[in-house]
């Protein structure tokens, strides 16, 4: 008789999945907050929300991928920063409405498990929960054969975090006369990649390894730059001080984030050269002949946070910012808009 079908002689090996959670639990368990009550491999993740410690607890959640930066990843081989970007572009979103990050998971998907890749992956999701404080508890490896190209994997996270209701920042505090303040970038962060991707190795035909005057990188390197966290800053500057809006500058860039957070009737001016903008954008834009408007659109500039913040405030925080080790900027101020006028006037 024939030897019967198998998980694994149709593309799914359970012990290889086995072996990856055994390797992983060590990375795993040194983002452990003394609130989580279980250890990875069980059913779902327990985490003890200790509510006497807030007024009125309200919990904020956020989920999101790191997108097609992730082809550039599958180019140089390099695998250990994406996990960054992943919980960045999660806890980032959290932490801008004055939450704290509690816990975060992590979906990982591939054709094909690879001990060897989805560990470094692991690595990295592991030094971004450290960055952010928030706890791994738990998580998914999809082994999907047929599904994803040969070496090609995705990435989803969700987080959960915790702010007092009364603490809530969701700008509806912003007035006119509020200043502006721009928290620098490490670089493209992780949007605009699909436009990246086109400008670099579509149009220009250049490689991860090539070298372009005005980069210290290669090419590879500058675009595989983790995204910064931000957590532990913005919670530290709430401790003491009035933020009233705070945009993540992701997908959609200065334009459609910032009316996020400020009311109707208000605009947001921003003043060109108040801040160093990073080589990769001027770069980017020469090589992909992009108008100055698209950049602002989608792409972060060299700023990966803007707070809004009450003028009699300004020095005093920027000057907290700095002992934070922190490159803030003044970069504008918020204005009364008129009629159908932008939102957000570059000038």
């Amino acid at each position: 008789m024939k030897r019967g079908i198998t998980y694994k002689s149709a593309g799914v090996d359970i012990d290889a999945g086995n072996k990856f959670v055994n390797l992983i639990r060590p990375l795993v368990r040194r983002t452990f907050r003394p609130e989580v009550v279980t250890d990875i491999g069980g059913f779902g993740g327990l985490f003890s929300f200790n509510a006497r410690k807030y007024k009125d607890p309200v919990l904020v959640s956020s989920t999101d991928g790191v997108g097609t930066k992730l082809k550039v990843a599958f180019m140089t081989g390099k695998h250990d920063t994406v996990g960054i970007d992943l919980v960045a572009m999660c806890v980032n979103d959290i932490v801008v409405q004055g939450a704290e990050p509690l816990f975060f998971l992590d979906y990982f998907a591939t054709g094909k498990l690879s001990l060897g890749v989805s560990t470094k992956v692991l690595k990295g999701i592991a030094r971004g929960c450290r960055l952010a404080g928030c706890a791994l508890i738990g998580g998914e490896t999809a082994e999907l054969p047929g599904f994803y190209r040969e070496g090609e994997y995705d990435l989803a996270g969700f987080s959960v975090g915790v702010v007092d209701r009364k603490k809530v920042i969701d700008g509806s505090a912003v007035e006119v006369g509020d200043q502006l303040i721009g928290l620098a970038s490490s670089g493209l962060h992780s949007n605009g990649y699909s436009l990246a991707r086109k400008v670099f190795f579509e149009r220009m035909k250049l490689k991860p390894t090539s070298r372009i005057p005005g980069l210290k990188r290669t090419l590879g390197e500058e675009l595989l730059t983790p995204t910064r966290i931000y957590v532990k800053t913005i919670l530290d500057l709430l401790e003491d001080f009035s933020i009233r809006g705070i945009a993540h500058i992701t997908g959609g860039g200065f334009t459609d984030n910032l009316p996020r957070v400020f009311p109707r009737g208000c605009k947001a001016i921003i003043q060109k050269g108040t801040w160093r903008i990073p080589p990769i954008f001027r770069i980017l834009q020469e090589m992909g002949q992009i108008e100055e408007k698209e950049m602002y659109r989608t792409f972060n500039n060299g700023i990966g946070m803007v707070l809004v913040v009450p003028a009699k405030g300004l020095d005093k925080i920027l000057d907290r910012l700095l002992t934070l080790k922190e490159k803030p900027y003044w970069i504008g101020e918020i204005a009364r808009a008129k009629g159908n006028e932008s939102l957000v006037q570059v000038q």
